[in-house]
């Protein structure tokens, strides 16, 4: 971890080096994950089936291509009541946000008699990763799905990998909630790129969207363009701005949520008080023993976190906006005041009772978030990634004429002489 003041000397170039480190594997996995899409490209299912034996440990004929919707209704049963109710509550919670996400077609006639709209249709079919093995995480289903199904998503499929042939049943029973209609047993850069391209049973979709390792990442990116993607994702990050009122077991917990997740994660303190900073440091030193996950935890911290001593609070926010978190946590009495400043940040969490782990759950905006600053022209998973929009016009003969020696005049002006004639010829028709 390191501390940072903004009244130190070198403050400037420390703090450009906080903003620019690399935090995503070191490993080049592009050559490999093109040599894996062109594989499933050009063999389809017999690729993927092999992939799956060598990656995954497991017989896709033997153990089966599909989970079968029964099975997730079941896992859904099992669940302990209390877990089921949780599920329930987070499912409801998303769709209600979503919901008031749905964009309206419109449809007028301007001044010139031109008529003029759009129409937003939802795409026929969205393919979910979700991961597998450790990181199986039934709440990015839901993330992913109920927005999908908010839009009108006919065909919802998802590819989750169940090495050695393992099913998370937690996963299972999201899947039955959310209402997905296809699962397949196909993980890594071969699930995305059957979903790109189709691979025999597995027909292929129009966008895809979830979480992944760096191979799902890089097929991810390969891909845009042959599909649909929500966004190419990195190290998940938190930054949060609080003050000494807070008890600095809370912000030490904070930063702790995100630095769970993975070695690469970054969080990020800024305070206005050095004796806070303090007590946050050794709040954090003390939490991460307590952890199942410690060990990530502390790799997290020691290689990406960061203590930034400002010397008021205000002072954080053009530093925040540089960083353009994931996640931007204000723990201070009145958010709205600093909120109203900042301009990039993926979700921003309001108040000291707002810990950003809500948003992860059960609050309902989406948590599936623009990482590695690209929150400063990205946005989160919303209904509209399902969507998209057809814009329509028609003219009459009047309307035709006021905008046709217009149109006539900027085509000929392009050198496009067959447009020009296009519209000139309807209107010597007209006269």
């Amino acid at each position: 971890m390191i501390r940072l003041d903004t009244r130190d000397p070198g403050f400037a170039a420390q703090f450009d080096a906080l903003v620019n480190a690399r935090r995503e594997a070191d490993a080049d996995v592009a050559r490999d994950v093109s040599a894996i899409i062109r594989s499933v490209r050009d063999q389809g299912e017999a690729a993927v089936r092999a992939l799956t034996q060598k990656l995954d440990r497991h017989d896709l004929d033997a153990s089966g291509w599909r989970i079968e919707p029964a099975t997730c209704e079941r896992a859904f049963d099992a669940l302990d009541s209390t877990l089921r109710d949780a599920l329930v509550l987070a499912a409801n919670r998303i769709r209600a946000y979503h919901e008031k996400q749905r964009p309206a077609d419109t449809d007028y006639t301007d001044s010139a008699g031109v008529r003029l709209g759009a129409r937003w249709r939802a795409v026929d079919a969205a393919g979910l990763y979700v991961p597998g093995g450790r990181a199986a995480y039934p709440s990015s289903l839901l993330m992913n799905a109920i927005p999908a199904k908010v839009a009108g998503v006919e065909r919802i499929a998802m590819a989750t990998p169940t090495p050695n042939g393992e099913v998370n049943p937690l996963v299972l029973a999201a899947a039955h909630l959310a209402g997905v209609d296809e699962i397949w047993r196909v993980g890594g850069a071969q699930a995305i790129a059957a979903f790109a391209y189709g691979a025999g049973r597995i027909a292929p979709v129009d966008v895809v969207t979830g979480p992944g390792n760096a191979w799902v990442a890089e097929a991810k990116r390969q891909l845009y363009g042959v599909v649909g993607i929500d966004m190419v994702a990195g190290p998940s990050e938190i930054v949060v701005v609080a003050d000494a009122k807070n008890p600095a077991d809370w912000i030490a917990a904070d930063l702790l949520s995100q630095a769970e997740h993975d070695v690469t994660t970054q969080s990020i303190l800024f305070t206005d008080d050095a004796d806070f900073a303090d007590k946050v440091a050794q709040a954090v030193d003390r939490q991460i023993p307590e952890l199942a996950t410690a060990a990530t935890a502390r790799a997290a911290w020691d290689a990406n976190g960061a203590i930034v001593v400002v010397e008021r609070l205000e002072d954080a926010l053009p530093l925040v906006d540089r960083l353009a978190p994931e996640h931007l946590q204000l723990a201070v009495d009145l958010p709205d005041a600093l909120f109203d400043r900042i301009r990039h940040a993926g979700s921003v969490f309001l108040g000291r009772h707002t810990p950003e782990a809500i948003g992860d759950y059960v609050a309902g905006p989406n948590h599936v978030l623009p990482t590695g600053r690209r929150a400063r022209f990205a946005s989160g998973l919303s209904v509209l990634d399902f969507m998209k929009r057809t814009s329509f016009l028609g003219l009459d003969e009047s309307a035709l004429t006021e905008l046709g020696p217009a149109t006539v005049a900027l085509a000929n002006a392009e050198g496009l002489p067959a447009h020009a004639m296009s519209v000139a010829v309807r209107l010597r028709f007209n006269h």
